[in-house]
């Protein structure tokens, strides 16, 4: 095992995997398998759902003169969308549900129109129009007009359930549900999208040294996941290693119907070191102790450096979302409505969340450690 050291130095360029000519490329180094990592304990809020077309839109006061100018914008790229209900609605976008001739849609809105919020829809628009040349292996919503600019989106509505209405659900879902969605991400982690269609959203030095900066992580933490992603940056050109995720697999972003399950919300599609979506799904499976081994077994089943890959981005995962819900805590003691990021409501539910994903920080940590002990 290697000694804590601030001054271990970063991998020579940033590492962000990327298809090449023949297929993705990445690839970490070769320790042995890592303990694997357990569960512990979730909470969470309410999220979006298929709900039935009923219901009228408010357009008065100075939300509905937002709802209204998010109306006209859908109406310039689809003049038959009829709105029929709002969806979501959050400070930064809005979902409205409607009808397009015999079927129903959903127009998504930006609200927020700052250069951050406007790259992820146009990355999302970006998605669906590559998804009707290129099918992905699982069921998504076909697009049906977009106009980037404005960043307006209007897809089809799929029928089925969220396979989660929270973010980090309170009760674990079932298990049939937990195994379809998992099927799913596999399905979709083994596709290969040709080279050029999508990019690599995250640029992992980059991202573990702004939480270093930020004091989210420890200057061993950011020694070992160095070290980590050096041995993926020194194979990389051996074996490729990139694989293609959704970039935000949420139960509440997965849909389950009769044929299957549907995945919505790609704003975050593209290219990354192995595993970023079962690390995802880890981190909200909280109380599903049996989920969260299956996980972890299937990183370690394709081979150490999967792993190494798998472990790197659990860590980044779940300090985000730390990052994230002690944001919202902060807030939620000083503002005088409750906060709901990403879902979660206000006050103790959050502060119990919190202390879970500080715990599940510890034993990701502590797998990294030994991965890097094992090289």
């Amino acid at each position: 095992m290697y000694a804590a050291s601030s001054s271990v130095s970063a991998p020579p360029r940033p590492l962000r995997p990327r298809p090449a000519g023949s297929g993705p490329y990445q690839d970490p180094a070769r320790p042995q398998a890592a303990p694997a990592l357990g569960a512990a304990r979730t909470l969470r809020g309410p999220g979006a759902g298929t709900q039935p077309l009923s219901g009228r839109i408010d357009l008065s006061g100075p939300q509905g003169a937002q709802l209204r100018a998010a109306i006209a914008a859908v109406h310039r790229i689809c003049p038959e969308f009829a709105p029929v209900q709002v969806l979501r609605r959050s400070g930064r976008s809005v979902l409205l549900v409607g009808t397009t001739g015999r079927s129903t849609a959903v127009a998504k809105c930006l609200l927020d129109h700052s250069p951050a919020w406007a790259e992820h829809i146009r990355h999302e628009i970006a998605a669906y129009r590559a998804f009707v040349r290129h099918r992905p292996p699982v069921r998504a919503p076909r697009l049906i007009a977009a106009d980037p600019d404005n960043c307006t989106l209007v897809i089809e509505r799929m029928p089925g359930r969220p396979a989660a209405l929270q973010r980090h659900p309170v009760e674990s879902p079932p298990r049939p549900d937990i195994r379809a969605a998992l099927s799913a991400i596999c399905r979709l982690n083994a596709w290969r999208p040709p080279a050029g269609t999508f990019g690599a959203p995250l640029d992992y030095a980059a991202r573990i040294a702004r939480y270093h900066e930020l004091g989210l992580l420890t200057d061993r933490d950011m020694g070992d996941l160095q070290k980590l992603l050096h041995g993926i940056a020194h194979s990389a050109g051996r074996q490729g290693m990139g694989q293609f995720c959704h970039g935000d697999a949420l139960l509440s972003n997965i849909l389950l119907s009769p044929a299957g399950p549907v995945l919505v919300d790609w704003e975050h599609a593209g290219w990354y070191l192995p595993g970023y979506d079962l690390a995802t799904l880890w981190s909200v499976l909280g109380d599903a102790q049996v989920a969260r081994r299956q996980i972890s077994q299937l990183a370690q089943n394709a081979g150490p450096a999967a792993r190494d890959a798998f472990l790197v981005n659990l860590m980044l995962v779940l300090t985000r979302e730390i990052r994230t819900y002690e944001t919202a805590v902060q807030r939620s003691l000083t503002d005088t409505a409750p906060l709901q990021p990403g879902g979660i409501a206000a006050g103790e539910e959050q502060r119990l969340l919190l202390r879970r994903l500080h715990d599940d920080c510890q034993l990701a940590r502590r797998a990294v450690r030994a991965a890097v002990g094992t090289r």
